[in-house]
């Protein structure tokens, strides 16, 4: 499945940075008898270590994974042309892919998930400004801002990651620092805490946009859009599996064991990674022949049918070797305003009206426990819908899916923002207006991956993706930003409406720029939007 530059330094990282995990743990057990309250506890001698050894190691693995000669490599990679198979027939190596990618993204999804239900927790332990408590003099808002602003950057950060050390190599990094920063659970101080957020986000906010590049160079072409977006709808689940820990584990471990549970899962994560092959792309730029020969067969292609010489339309696009600028070209601009446009209400959604669900719930007069439930119950009833998405994004139109799902969705938060507040005693009602919006944030992430990673051509297919992710994350540090700057967190009915907004603007603007994906191969969705020369 590919290896790295130097395994010794990767394996010796990864333990040290597992090992100084661990050491964080003696003193969140030492405040058990006080209900795991950390606040003013002094930093003790073996988490001052496991700090060392988790810096350590993190220096190790990053030596470990970059690769001889990476000065050229990224000019490399960026040369050379390599097409999906989208004739294959779906093998079983497709389907552990997609499995494998499948329990990734869920668990990637659930990092910035856990802001939304730690916050309450945090808040009260350390007497910070919230709607629950006024008098605070620090907001509690600083917390999702550093762990967004995290993410935006880890976006950004993991595009231009993709092509300098690998697919695979990208996310096995991620892992370790899913794993190491788990720490955030036992920091006892809060500004401890903003930092190990930021830095938790910057892992978590790469790993979507990589791993649907390697899905789209991989799946057939008849398979790829329905596939993609099923696969991204496990935002839903991730929503699901989150609140679903927050209830059950929380009232006895406190907010801190949301936290700390991310280092079993970053660890298998990089377990996962044996079964995640590398970009042939990558490992022909690198003069990996018979690595990308061994992954292309098990896919049904030979090197030979996936490499291709760039033709003269393609040649025109002299921009899309120049990294992000290549983005808006006048090749890509109309796809790339559209596909922002629908990110900034992504984000506005996930990290302004979602992120503040739980405390917006309480103000409603919904205690934690119980709005933690109302969440998980109404993510449950949307898990259909993500299934409907998919098959009416693949087998239908991927273009007119993207319309339809913004519009409704837009309708549906402006009903919550007007109703939310004359429905808040009556549980079911409360859940079937949860439930579009809910339904809405999942598959509106999952079209956005999957239609960002389609509508590109391969050297810009990482930054794509990443350059819709990454804004995404924007639209959540604006609002939390403003969260910050006016010690307070915006009421349910405004976050419904923020959100509201660029989703009608979306759909807008991909009736008029957004081309058809479905049923098309990745070189002609590219072709079709090059103007030919007069």
């Amino acid at each position: 499945m590919g290896s790295f530059a130097r395994p010794a330094f990767f394996w010796a990282g990864a333990a040290a940075c597992t090992a100084g995990a661990l050491l964080h743990l003696p003193m969140y057990l030492h405040a058990r008898h006080m209900g795991y309250r950390m606040a003013g506890m002094p930093v003790d001698t073996p988490m001052l270590t496991g700090m060392l050894l988790i810096v350590t190691g993190v220096a190790a693995v990053v030596h470990g994974l970059l690769p001889r000669r990476s000065g050229a490599l990224r000019r490399q990679v960026a040369s050379v042309r390599v097409r999906a198979v989208d004739d294959a027939p779906l093998r079983p190596a497709h389907v552990a892919l997609l499995a494998v990618l499948s329990l990734a993204v869920t668990i990637d999804v659930m990092k910035p998930m856990t802001l939304s239900f730690v916050v309450p927790g945090v808040a009260k332990e350390y007497g910070l400004a919230s709607p629950l408590n006024p008098g605070g003099d620090v907001p509690v808002s600083w917390l999702p801002l550093s762990g967004i602003a995290g993410t935006m950057t880890g976006s950004f950060l993991w595009g231009w990651l993709g092509d300098r050390i690998g697919r695979r190599g990208s996310i096995l990094l991620a892992g370790v620092l899913f794993a190491t920063t788990s720490v955030c659970g036992a920091m006892p101080g809060f500004s401890w805490n903003v930092v190990m957020c930021f830095l938790m986000g910057t892992a978590a906010g790469g790993l979507i946009p990589i791993a649907f590049t390697l899905l789209v160079e991989t799946v057939p072409q008849r398979h790829r859009g329905w596939l993609m977006v099923l696969i991204g709808g496990n935002v839903t689940v991730a929503y699901i599996l989150t609140s679903w820990l927050a209830a059950t584990l929380t009232p006895t471990y406190s907010w801190r064991i949301l936290w700390l549970v991310g280092l079993p899962t970053g660890l298998l994560l990089i377990a996962l990674n044996h079964w995640i092959p590398e970009s042939p792309r990558y490992l022909l730029a690198t003069g990996r022949t018979e690595e990308a020969r061994r992954v292309l067969a098990r896919y049904g292609s030979t090197v030979r049918d996936a490499v291709r010489p760039a033709d003269e339309r393609e040649a025109e696009r002299g921009p899309a070797r120049s990294g992000y600028r290549g983005l808006f070209a006048a090749s890509f601009r109309g796809p790339t305003l559209a596909l922002t446009v629908l990110a900034v209400g992504a984000g506005l959604m996930s990290y302004g009206f979602q992120m503040w669900l739980p405390t917006n719930l309480g103000r409603l007069g919904i205690t934690e426990v119980s709005s933690d439930r109302v969440l998980r119950d109404s993510a449950l009833i949307s898990l259909p819908l993500n299934v409907l998405t998919a098959l009416l994004y693949g087998l239908w139109s991927s273009r007119r899916t993207v319309i339809a799902l913004a519009a409704l969705t837009a309708a549906a938060l402006v009903a919550l923002a007007v109703l939310a507040e004359t429905t808040a005693g009556h549980g079911l009602t409360l859940r079937l207006l949860l439930l579009v919006p809910l339904w809405g944030i999942s598959a509106t992430a999952a079209v956005l991956a999957a239609y960002s990673s389609e509508a590109y051509p391969t050297p810009l297919r990482a930054l794509g993706t990443s350059w819709a992710a990454g804004t995404s994350k924007a639209g959540g540090v604006a609002i939390l930003a403003l969260s910050v700057a006016a010690v307070a967190v915006p009421p349910l009915g405004v976050t419904a409406l923020l959100g509201a907004v660029p989703l009608a603007l979306a759909a807008v603007a991909f009736a008029l720029y957004g081309p058809e994906t479905r049923g098309r191969r990745l070189d002609e969705i590219v072709t079709e939007q090059v103007p030919a020369r007069a």
